[in-house]
């Protein structure tokens, strides 16, 4: 009876109604209070601009082109950095992973290496490659790499012995026991790797256009600080935060394609 009365789609569509708002509870919790805080006139709009000033920004830049030209070229230095970084990550950290030899040979560079920042590279990177494109591409691969690198390795590590136990008994070729076993049982480390690791690239590029470039949001953001425009600032913060949380939902479409089984 309740099927035909079509309850359990009613609630199945309030139960996705009420994840949804728990979803966006707390930013909207954050821009009330941001909100009613600059209402109050207790803090200069100079300093932290209501919501409505950055909304009306934001437009602004999205009419005349800035805002698109400044992420669209930043997005494009994040993919090629990026894009290096996940295929020498993947390819390096399946060896590693496999070879404990290998492993045991690049562990302490590898150690020694990653817990530098990117942006401490960032004058050697200079004075390799100059202020140009190759500098940028350089510092977002170094923040993606380790990233990927370790997760793959680390996922690679925890596939379940039995399974690597049994394909051995059955001599299955190395190709097939590579394919068919560990891929699938690193993938979930692996995606995390790529995920984390477009974060890390995200970081690196802002961080590379506020020290030597004349476009990309990290400009966009430094230019404003300059003349004091907070509105711009933040306007160019958030497009950072969105451009990201757009790209990280294609990875996590990708990775529920990629694994059904899941």
């Amino acid at each position: 009876m309740k099927e035909i009365l079509g309850l359990p789609p009613v609630k199945k569509t309030l139960q996705k109604s009420a994840s949804f708002l728990e979803y966006i509870a707390l930013l909207a919790v954050v821009l009330v209070i941001w909100a009613l805080v600059s209402a109050s006139g207790k803090v200069s709009p100079v300093v932290m601009p209501p919501p409505k000033t950055i909304l009306d920004t934001f437009v602004s830049l999205l009419r005349d082109g800035t805002l698109l030209k400044h992420v669209w070229i930043s997005i494009t230095r994040v993919m090629h950095g990026y894009c290096l970084a996940a295929v020498c990550g993947l390819i390096l950290g399946t060896a590693l992973g496999l070879s404990p030899r290998l492993n045991r040979m690049t562990d302490l560079i590898i150690q020694v290496v990653k817990p530098i920042p990117p942006i401490a590279w960032i004058p050697l990177a200079i004075v390799w490659f100059g202020i140009g494109e190759e500098s940028k591409t350089f510092l977002i691969f170094l923040g993606g790499f380790f990233n990927i690198l370790i997760n793959v390795i680390d996922g690679i590590r925890q596939t379940d012995e039995k399974l690597v136990e049994v394909s051995r008994s059955f001599e299955t070729p190395q190709w097939k026991f590579v394919s068919q076993l560990i891929i699938p049982s690193a993938l979930p480390s692996i995606f995390t790797g790529l995920r984390t690791g477009l974060s890390t690239c995200w970081m690196c590029v802002i961080a590379a256009e506020l020290v030597a470039s004349n476009t990309g949001v990290g400009f966009m953001i430094d230019n404003a600080r300059q003349f004091g425009q907070a509105n711009k600032v933040i306007v160019g913060m958030i497009a950072i935060g969105v451009t990201g949380k757009v790209m990280d939902v294609i990875i996590r479409a990708a990775e529920k394609r990629v694994m059904r089984w899941r």
